[in-house]
């Protein structure tokens, strides 16, 4: 068991297809931890070991690996790199000191990469630039190092260079000579020094004062320089052919910080905030950062990142705030889909517990001498989605289950039964995300379902102050009933809450207070169903003011058919309209994209809020749109931008629907009514 200080843990960051997973895999080779070089395209890779990993030839979940090198303990998350699959990367950077950015030399900055370099940015991390797939035809590195620049700023400094047969690299620090085809040697030494020693005032000033500055003092303030981010290092690989990862390892163990060196974690508790020590007899806080289930038992297995403290087989575990205890059982170090036991997970150190079902990414699991949450990296909203149905009866728990389970792994993927429309309905980031999360659960469940475009959820008003009337009279021999209600209507605010806004304004006794109720019930049940096309209603105002009553006929019944009889009435002549959900829609894409971009919102009936520049020549476009003009703009988007485009929708309103829209929307209505 390694100490804290020998500890290092990464994440590795960048869009699909940059080779992250292959880098994660040399370096379990360089470091002897596997036999052989696994691979993504020959489906022997250690850490896609899902068969739908394997299938599509890409990582669809986070997974942890670990090596050991020069007496330091690595722990290696390796990540999705598909916008479709951004949430547990995101959730996965918390739980390392240090980012490992992969740009594929070929494809450039891509719409990943930009994000994944931000969200590390904001969680002050140090930060490693790998340009991966050297060897490739058709790659301007010496373009790329100054797009590099130009995005994520200049203190992106190359560390290392490729050698005129780029099948190995020089190393600028202590070099100041040698033959690459990107770049002057010894200009990029002098480039990556200035830019280390500004992170020491004193060694800055020798610097500028004519003094050679030695390889050693360099080393020395490497780390600092990188903690503090005057210095992001570029580094290059061949991962496949494992081309500069020897390279790459060294940087990592001797350069980067350990979590005893890094800014320590803090919890939340209101107000206060607690720091975490990094030290294993200090109290014990941990963070689960990632849940997967076993392909072939099901079997439930959280990641731990531990911030202080220890964690053992009898430690008294506790969730967040609760008072029931938890025993941990084995404690285990992740080797992709496979595990080994250890003695004990330390702080500074991600272990694995298996089989405890509470667990939740995002949990802070303690001993209970601390208290409070981990500030969390907000994950984009899902926004695609696809009502579900069952392809066999019966099916409905089992998916249900099934589907909980797949939440639990992702947490950009969710599902939620609509109360309005009665569809079960499951939202992900893209086609791409439910498409997978779909064939998971077959592979998994063998349990299918039939998928459809969600109903739009409308909802219904009016635009009027009207008065209804109703009277209920029935006579059946013996006992009748008997109830009348006089009643105003009118509109109120948008958006209101509650939906309805309900008065008893009855002077005197024409209708006792008995049958308040009853016509307050009436009146709901034609809120909940609309008159317009069958959705609910919102922000109406309703005031009962008269109406009569029979000392022997009347009853509940008979007010709650009279209130809803005078509500229709008076909704009829209060001019009732539908009302569409308008979404807040921002727009990342590259800038000579933009008038199509905001010519085709403008053609959804959205309107265009303003533009923001973006490093790198990309605009973030914000727009209202209509909810039912952007169900399938995800595809739209990659087709007009070549898959470079991203965007995040979020509810805004509602508005009233154009009277054309209205038409045909209760047009449809009124076919399935008849039809049914």
């Amino acid at each position: 068991m390694a100490n804290t200080g020998d500890i290092r843990n990464i994440v590795i960051l960048g869009h699909g297809g940059s080779g992250k997973t292959s880098l994660a895999e040399a370096i379990l080779h360089k470091t002897g931890t596997t036999n052989r070089l696994g691979s993504v395209d020959d489906k022997t890779s250690t850490c896609d070991y899902y068969d739908e990993e394997k299938e599509h030839q890409h990582s669809i979940q986070s997974a942890v690996v670990y090596a050991e090198h020069n007496g330091k303990l690595l722990n290696i998350i390796d990540t999705p790199g598909y916008p479709d699959f951004i949430g547990p990367a995101i959730k996965s950077i918390p739980a390392a000191e240090t980012a490992v950015i992969v740009i594929s030399a070929p494809a450039g900055i891509e719409t990943n990469t930009r994000k994944l370099f931000e969200l590390a940015t904001n969680a002050v991390m140090p930060r490693i630039i790998v340009v991966n797939k050297i060897d490739a035809e058709n790659t301007d590195l010496p373009r790329l190092i100054k797009n590099i620049q130009e995005t994520f700023g200049m203190q992106c400094r190359c560390a290392n260079l490729p050698a005129a047969d780029r099948a190995s690299v020089i190393d600028c620090i202590e070099n100041e000579s040698g033959d690459s085809p990107v770049m002057d040697v010894a200009q990029a030494h002098t480039e990556l020094i200035e830019n280390i020693i500004e992170a020491d005032d004193a060694l800055m000033e020798s610097y500028l004062g004519g003094e050679q500055i030695s390889a050693e003092k360099i080393a020395s303030v490497f780390v600092e320089a990188l903690k503090s981010g005057t210095i992001i290092p570029i580094v290059f690989t061949n991962a496949r052919k494992e081309v500069g990862v020897a390279e790459l390892l060294d940087m990592i163990i001797r350069y980067t910080q350990s979590p005893a060196q890094a800014k320590p974690a803090r919890l939340k508790d209101g107000d206060k905030s607690t720091e975490l020590k990094a030290d294993p007899s200090a109290p014990l806080a941990g963070m689960v950062f990632r849940i997967a289930f076993d392909p072939r038992s099901n079997m439930k297995f959280s990641s731990i990142r531990i911030f202080s403290g220890k964690i053992t087989s009898d430690t008294n575990l506790l969730r967040n705030d609760e008072k029931k205890g938890i025993r941990p059982g084995h404690i285990l170090k992740s080797q992709g889909g496979d595990s080994k036991e250890t003695d004990a997970g330390i702080a500074g150190d991600i272990i694995t517990l298996s089989k405890i079902e509470d667990l939740q990414i995002g949990d802070l699991v303690h001993d209970g001498k601390v208290s409070g949450c981990f500030e969390q990296p907000p994950v984009p909203e899902p926004m695609y989605s696809l009502a579900l149905e069952p392809a066999s009866r019966g099916d409905e728990q089992k998916i249900g289950s099934a589907l909980e389970k797949l939440c639990e792994e992702d947490p950009c993927f969710k599902i939620k039964r609509d109360s309005q429309t009665k569809e079960l309905v499951a939202s992900g980031l893209g086609d791409l995300h439910l498409r997978i999360m779909l064939e998971k659960m077959q592979n998994r469940s063998k349990l299918s379902v039939t998928t459809k475009e969600p109903k739009i959820p409308y909802r219904e008003t009016i635009t009027a102050k009207a008065e209804g009337h109703y009277r209920h009279k029935k006579q059946t021999g013996g006992a009748g009933q008997f109830g009348e209600v006089y009643l105003r209507v009118e509109p109120a605010e948008r958006n209101s809450d509650p939906p309805l806004d309900f008065s008893w304004d009855i002077f005197g006794a024409s209708i006792p207070g008995q049958y308040e109720p009853a016509v307050h019930k009436g009146i709901n049940e034609v809120m909940l169903t609309g008159i317009v096309a069958g959705f609910p209603m919102q922000d109406i105002k309703v005031s009962i003011y008269d109406g009569k009553h029979h000392p022997v006929d009347s009853k509940e019944v008979a007010f709650r058919a009279a209130g809803k009889g005078a509500f229709v009435d008076a909704l009829e002549k209060a001019k009732p309209v539908l009302l569409e959900p308008i979404v807040n829609v921002e727009v990342t894409a590259p800038a000579e994209n933009v008038g199509d971009i905001t010519g085709d919102l403008s053609s959804k009936r959205g309107r265009v809020l303003g533009q923001d520049m973006l490093p790198g020549n990309f605009i973030t476009i914000k727009a209202q749109v209509p909810l039912s003009e952007v169900t399938q703009y995800n595809s739209q988007l990659k087709s007009v931008t070549g898959g470079r485009g991203s965007y995040a929708m979020t509810l805004s309103h509602y508005e009233i629907v154009p009277p054309n829209v209205q038409q045909q929307i209760v047009a449809q209505y009124a076919k399935k009514k008849e039809t049914d």
